[in-house]
């Protein structure tokens, strides 16, 4: 429902929350925290510095505020960032009715999730998102991780935020690549649940990948709506929610190969793209409805290819990875557009193959 322009999604659960959506939402911050916090936490990257500082101002004459300034983008989810977020809290003596503030990207709402989730086993923690990737994935949902040598999110807790502000004023500064990186997650919403997203990307690219317009916006609440159906459903991942992991098996296991150089968006497409793949050739998804994976993913500058001579590396990584259960990889794959389903233990000629179908020489 919208209200003074501003769009409210529930996501249910125990007690549930609200996502907004809208412009001007940093002045609500207040109307969301619980009335007996006293002192937040701001964690932040070091690009966000000012905005955190104006918003420590903002808030000043109602608490105590403190500035947590972290690493920019992977490099914040290790575990000696979380150490440094839990002195300052320590050494400022944040209760259990005190509230910690994500603002920044995926890694850094990660990260202050799993601070909150973590500090006297359990704090409210709001999200602020500032980037695409943001708002329609890492924020929503109560997931929370930090990074291992091992992998990408092996540690971490199911914490539902507060609130979550998603103010599309943040992105209006953003640079296109880092707008178009955070498409990979809103077309992995249309691929797995909703089609209208990808009937809007596909008519006109360019409005639809510039903040200030209606599609922009539409896209958005849309992917924000899947992610709220879903994980209100399934909190804890038993289940439904794994259709979120639409693509992530090898994305994931491509950040780790590129040492989380790589922007998340990337490895994500070359991960759908094999899912797709592997789709095509264990649940007769279409040429047509593969070329279309290929075709969208290639009109928002996401890559679609990766180096064929990397797969070993690539199937080590994804036999550690979280999702695997008693060493049997598991992948969510398409019967077709916006019917996602689990695929367990295939066999590894299989996936070569489907890796094979979209691999560099």
């Amino acid at each position: 429902m919208a209200d003074d322009d501003v769009t409210t999604i529930r996501v249910s659960g125990t007690p549930g929350y609200d996502v907004l959506v809208g412009r001007g939402l940093l002045e609500r911050l207040p109307d969301v925290l619980s009335p007996k916090t006293a002192k937040l936490l701001i964690v932040h990257a070091p690009t966000l510095a000012a905005r955190a500082e104006q918003l420590r101002e903002q808030l000043a004459g109602r608490y105590e505020v403190y500035l947590a300034e972290v690493p920019d983008a992977e490099n914040a989810k290790r575990v000696e960032v979380a150490a440094f977020c839990w002195g300052v809290m320590g050494q400022t003596d944040f209760t259990r009715t005190d509230a910690v503030i994500g603002l920044g990207g995926g890694a850094t709402t990660d990260l202050a999730g799993f601070v909150a989730a973590t500090w006297l086993r359990g704090v409210d923690v709001v999200q602020i998102p500032t980037t695409v990737l943001g708002m329609v994935d890492a924020a929503v949902g109560g997931k929370t991780g930090i990074n291992t040598a091992e992998g990408k999110n092996l540690v971490g807790a199911f914490h539902e935020p507060r609130a979550v502000l998603c103010d599309l004023e943040t992105l209006d500064a953003l640079p296109k690549n880092e707008i178009l990186a955070g498409f990979a997650e809103i077309v992995k919403a249309g691929f797995i649940a909703e089609p209208e997203i990808l009937e809007i990307v596909e008519a006109d690219v360019d409005a639809v990948t510039d903040p200030g317009t209606p599609q922009f916006r539409r896209v958005v609440e849309l992917a924000i709506g899947v992610k709220a159906r879903v994980v209100g459903e399934d909190f804890t991942e038993q289940g439904l929610r794994e259709i979120l992991n639409y693509g992530h098996t090898l994305g994931h296991a491509i950040e780790h190969a590129e040492r989380y150089q790589w922007r998340h968006g990337a490895a994500i497409a070359i991960g759908m793209m094999f899912a797709a793949e592997l789709s095509r050739l264990t649940r007769n998804l279409s040429d047509a409805d593969v070329e279309r994976h290929r075709s969208i993913l290639t009109s928002l500058s996401l890559p679609t290819t990766y180096p064929v001579g990397r797969w070993k590396t690539l199937l080590a990584t994804m036999q550690r990875d979280k999702k695997a259960r008693a060493g049997m990889l598991r992948f969510i794959v398409l019967d077709g557009i916006g019917r996602p389903t689990t695929l367990e233990g295939p066999d590894e000629s299989l996936l070569f193959l489907a890796y094979q179908n979209l691999a560099d020489a």
